[in-house]
């Protein structure tokens, strides 16, 4: 049997190794990547059981998320493509479920996001966020992972 010649072996393999680029380029490493294809069922029933009940079963935020409340919190915002989490660097997404919302308190805004640190293990953190990225377009994926070279995804 005679193997095939050199070009058909580049022909085949760059097509391919392609394809692998496109999908790891979504996320900010490879163990990333690795980890998302097992993490998405957990983080969606992490999500379901600790997260949909403010943001919505399917990432649609409560209304009005924009507008401040006279208690100056603001409704839980969409977690979809229309919100705003995925302009966040995956290691701040992962301190936020973490440690709440009050990382990002300042003068005339407090936030009603909880702290989930002492509920979730950092593996069903991680699960929940890796679940997050799924409501998202390539682009936003991308404009994501280009956020997370500075800070991380833990």
């Amino acid at each position: 049997m005679r193997l095939p010649g050199w070009k058909h072996v580049v022909a085949v393999t760059l097509p391919l190794l392609a394809m692998l680029g496109l999908f790891v380029q979504g996320c900010s490493s490879t163990e990333e990547a690795a980890s998302a294809s097992q993490g998405v069922q957990p983080g969606r029933a992490i999500y379901a059981a600790n997260c949909a009940r403010c943001h919505g079963a399917n990432g649609e935020g409560e209304p009005n998320w924009r507008r401040q409340s006279p208690d100056e919190t603001y409704p839980a915002p969409p977690h979809d493509s229309s919100g705003h989490t995925w302009h966040h660097a995956g290691g701040l997404l992962y301190r936020v479920v973490r440690d709440g919302g009050r990382i990002f308190e300042a003068p005339g805004f407090k936030s009603a996001m909880p702290a989930f640190g002492d509920l979730l293990s950092p593996e069903e953190t991680r699960a929940v966020i890796i679940f997050l990225k799924t409501m998202w377009g390539p682009e936003e994926r991308a404009a994501q992972a280009e956020a997370s070279i500075q800070d991380p995804f833990p």
